[in-house]
């Protein structure tokens, strides 16, 4: 038997509550470029305070504020604020909401397969492909982005 078949899997089934994966992948998607205009914003914003400096290493102050930002987000209410508005949350191979732990690793895959094109590619084809429209990082952990119930 696999994880995903035993009882104590605790996500919904897709094929029983199909409305809480409906639309994610797309929601994701529009998310995730909310998430990338707000960590450009707090980058301008830091800019200032390295006396411009940071432009030197843009990429890295980058990577800095995006994994800070996504980890913040997401351990504080299971979403960062693209996904808050785009009415999805993340949930663990539990159901429950991320902690910090689950926020940090999450989003360190997330950030490795955004490094490599292939990962990359692949991640997103399977949220397209997967009954519960799960990337690489989400498969990696069990978890999945669902739609939000209240």
């Amino acid at each position: 038997m696999s994880l995903m078949t035993e009882p104590s899997w605790g996500l919904p089934d897709p094929e029983y509550n199909a409305e809480l994966y409906a639309d994610v992948p797309v929601k994701r998607a529009i998310a995730w470029i909310v998430d990338a205009l707000v960590i450009f914003g707090i980058t301008l914003l830091v800019l200032p305070f390295t006396a411009f400096t940071a432009l030197f290493f843009y990429p890295l102050l980058w990577l800095f504020v995006s994994f800070l930002y996504r980890t913040f987000t997401i351990a504080n209410g299971s979403a960062t604020l693209g996904m808050r508005l785009m009415s999805i949350e993340l949930r663990t191979f539990r159901g429950e909401r991320f902690s910090f732990p689950d926020a940090a690793m999450h989003t360190l895959m997330h950030m490795v397969c955004f490094s490599f094109l292939l990962p990359q590619i692949a991640s997103a084809i399977l949220m397209l492909t997967t009954a519960r429209g799960q990337g690489l990082p989400d498969l990696a952990l069990g978890s999945t982005a669902l739609n939000r119930t209240r």
